[in-house]
C-alpha cells in the first residue's frame, strides 16, 4: 500500500481555483466516478486493513461486538418488566425486536463517526502524501459491517432461543440496510470534513448518537400520541431503522412509504455531500 501510495504521489495533478465551475457542474460526477474507480486498489485495502484489524489487539476480540448491545438490550429489558419504562405492544420476544433494532441502528451512528474520524486519523499521511481522501472515508465502512454482521449472528442465535421462525422478509436484510449505509456515508463526507478542521466535532457527534437514539423507536414501538409521536413521523432514521425491523419481525409495514422516500432522501444526501467533498478535499490537507 505503501508503493502504491508513493506512485500516486510521484503523479502529477494540477489544480486551479474554480477548476469545476470551468469544466461545469454536470461533468463533475463522472470526474468522481473516475477518481472513486482509479483508487479502489487503495480503497479496499485500506477497508481490509480495518476490517481485520478491528479486534486484533484486544483480549476479548469479536466479543465487543456483541457487549454493547446485549449491555443496551438488557437495561432496557429491566425498565421495561420493573415498569419504569413501556416499550408497548410488540408482537415478538423482545430481546429479537431490540438486538434487531440496535443492529441497524449501530450500523448508521459506527458508519457516522467512523467517517467522520477517517480524516483526522489518516493526518500524517494526508500530509505527506498525495492520494484521494474520498478511500479513506469510503474505507471506514469496514469496522461497522464487521460489527452489524456479528450482531447478526447473535440475532440468528435468539431466533434459536426463542424458538421464533423469522417470515421471508429477513432476506431483504442487505436491501434494508443499504440506504442506512448510504445515508450515514453522505454525512460523514461532511463531517469528515469538519472534524478535520475542529476536533470537537467528533466528541459532539457520538453524544448527539446517543441523544438520537432515545429519540428513534429502536428499543420502543412508535408511541401513537404526544410529543415523541409528531417527532417520529419526520424523523428519517425511524423509517431507515425501525421500519425495516417491523417489517421483518412483525410482517407489517405501515412506513413502508416513508422507508422508500427516506431511501431517496438518503441517495440525495449522498450525492449532495460527496459533491461538496469533492470540491473541498484538495484544501483539506493545510487544515489537517
Amino acid at each position: 500500500m505503501i508503493e502504491y501510495l508513493n506512485n500516486m504521489a510521484g503523479t502529477l495533478t494540477t489544480y486551479e481555483p474554480d477548476n469545476s465551475l470551468k469544466k461545469g457542474y454536470l461533468l463533475i460526477f463522472a470526474e468522481i466516478f473516475n477518481d472513486i474507480k482509479k483508487n479502489r486498489w487503495l480503497t479496499y485495502q485500506l477497508f481490509k486493513r480495518d476490517f481485520l484489524g478491528l479486534y486484533k489487539q484486544t483480549y476479548m476480540g469479536i466479543i465487543w461486538a456483541l457487549v454493547i448491545p446485549i449491555f443496551s438490550v438488557g437495561i432496557f429489558i429491566i425498565l421495561n418488566t420493573s415498569g419504569v419504562l413501556s416499550v408497548g405492544n410488540i408482537r415478538a420476544p423482545y430481546p429479537i425486536y431490540a438486538v434487531m433494532g440496535m443492529m441497524f441502528w449501530q450500523l448508521f451512528s459506527g458508519v457516522l463517526i467512523s467517517a467522520s474520524n477517517s480524516l483526522a486519523g489518516a493526518g500524517p499521511t494526508i500530509v505527506k502524501i498525495n492520494f484521494s481522501k474520498k478511500s479513506l472515508v469510503i474505507a471506514s465502512l469496514g469496522k461497522s459491517l464487521l460489527s452489524f454482521f456479528i450482531q447478526l449472528i447473535l440475532l440468528v442465535v435468539l431466533f434459536f432461543v426463542y424458538k421464533d421462525t423469522p417470515g421471508p422478509e429477513i432476506i431483504l436484510i442487505p436491501v434494508f440496510m443499504l440506504p442506512v449505509l448510504i445515508f450515514a456515508l453522505g454525512l460523514g463526507f461532511i463531517f469528515s470534513l469538519l472534524n478535520a478542521i475542529l476536533r470537537d466535532i467528533g466528541n459532539i457527534l457520538s453524544i448527539l448518537a446517543t441523544f438520537l437514539m432515545f429519540l428513534t423507536p429502536v428499543f420502543y414501538t412508535r408511541p401513537s400520541e404526544g410529543l415523541l409521536s409528531a417527532i417520529t413521523q419526520y424523523n428519517i432514521l425511524y423509517y431507515l431503522v425501525s421500519v425495516p425491523r417491523d417489517i421483518i419481525l412483525l410482517q407489517s409495514a405501515p412506513g413502508l412509504v416513508g422507508f422508500i422516500i427516506s431511501s431517496f432522501v438518503s441517495f440525495a444526501v449522498l450525492v449532495i455531500c460527496l459533491v461538496v467533498f469533492h470540491l473541498t478535499e484538495t484544501r483539506i490537507t493545510e487544515r489537517v
